[in-house]
Protein backbone atom coordinates (compact mmCIF):
# COMPACT_ATOMS: atom_id res chain seq x y z
CA UNK A 1 0.00 0.00 0.00
CA UNK A 2 1.53 3.58 -0.82
CA UNK A 3 2.24 5.93 1.72
CA UNK A 4 1.08 9.39 1.58
CA UNK A 5 2.80 12.75 3.24
CA UNK A 6 1.72 15.80 4.45
CA UNK A 7 3.69 18.38 5.60
CA UNK A 8 3.54 21.84 7.20
CA UNK A 9 0.23 20.51 8.95
CA UNK A 10 -0.57 23.29 11.10
CA UNK A 11 -0.39 21.82 15.34
CA UNK A 12 -4.24 22.74 15.95
CA UNK A 13 -5.43 20.43 13.17
CA UNK A 14 -3.29 17.43 13.93
CA UNK A 15 -4.38 18.25 18.06
CA UNK A 16 -8.14 18.16 16.61
CA UNK A 17 -7.23 14.60 14.77
CA UNK A 18 -5.70 13.80 17.94
CA UNK A 19 -8.74 14.36 19.66
CA UNK A 20 -11.05 12.86 16.94
CA UNK A 21 -8.68 9.67 16.55
CA UNK A 22 -9.12 9.40 20.98
CA UNK A 23 -12.96 9.70 20.21
CA UNK A 24 -13.16 6.72 17.89
CA UNK A 25 -10.29 4.48 20.23
CA UNK A 26 -8.16 4.84 17.23
CA UNK A 27 -4.98 5.62 16.21
CA UNK A 28 -4.14 8.73 14.68
CA UNK A 29 -2.71 6.88 11.46
CA UNK A 30 -6.01 5.05 11.26
CA UNK A 31 -8.40 8.07 12.03
CA UNK A 32 -6.66 9.54 8.86
CA UNK A 33 -7.11 6.21 7.04
CA UNK A 34 -10.67 6.34 8.03
CA UNK A 35 -11.18 10.28 7.02
CA UNK A 36 -9.53 9.48 3.66
CA UNK A 37 -11.55 6.57 2.67
CA UNK A 38 -14.23 8.19 3.89
CA UNK A 39 -14.22 11.16 1.70
CA UNK A 40 -13.34 8.85 -1.27
CA UNK A 41 -16.16 6.94 -1.06
CA UNK A 42 -18.54 9.84 -0.18
CA UNK A 43 -17.40 10.73 -4.22
CA UNK A 44 -19.10 7.88 -5.12
CA UNK A 45 -23.25 7.87 -4.93
CA UNK A 46 -24.67 5.14 -2.33
CA UNK A 47 -28.09 3.59 -1.74
CA UNK A 48 -29.74 4.25 1.97
CA UNK A 49 -29.42 0.26 2.40
CA UNK A 50 -25.45 0.74 1.82
CA UNK A 51 -25.23 3.09 4.07
CA UNK A 52 -27.05 1.39 6.32
CA UNK A 53 -24.84 -1.68 6.09
CA UNK A 54 -21.63 0.43 6.20
CA UNK A 55 -22.89 1.89 9.46
CA UNK A 56 -23.33 -1.67 11.02
CA UNK A 57 -19.89 -2.48 9.92
CA UNK A 58 -18.69 0.24 11.44
CA UNK A 59 -19.99 -0.97 14.76
CA UNK A 60 -19.34 -4.15 14.73
CA UNK A 61 -15.96 -3.60 14.60
CA UNK A 62 -16.22 -1.81 18.14
CA UNK A 63 -15.96 -3.06 21.63
CA UNK A 64 -19.74 -2.49 22.08
CA UNK A 65 -22.93 -5.07 20.72
CA UNK A 66 -26.12 -4.13 20.24
CA UNK A 67 -28.90 -6.53 20.88
CA UNK A 68 -32.27 -6.50 19.51
CA UNK A 69 -34.84 -4.22 20.71
CA UNK A 70 -38.03 -6.01 19.01
CA UNK A 71 -38.89 -7.47 22.11
CA UNK A 72 -38.57 -4.04 23.83
CA UNK A 73 -40.40 -2.16 21.37
CA UNK A 74 -43.42 -4.77 21.55
CA UNK A 75 -43.72 -4.94 25.17
CA UNK A 76 -43.60 -0.95 24.54
CA UNK A 77 -46.61 -0.81 22.66
CA UNK A 78 -48.41 -3.29 24.55
CA UNK A 79 -48.68 -0.77 27.72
Amino acid sequence: MPDILVRDVPQQTVDVLKQRAKQHRRSLQQELLSILEATAEGSQARSPSQIAAAIRARLAQGPRTFGDSTDLVREDRER
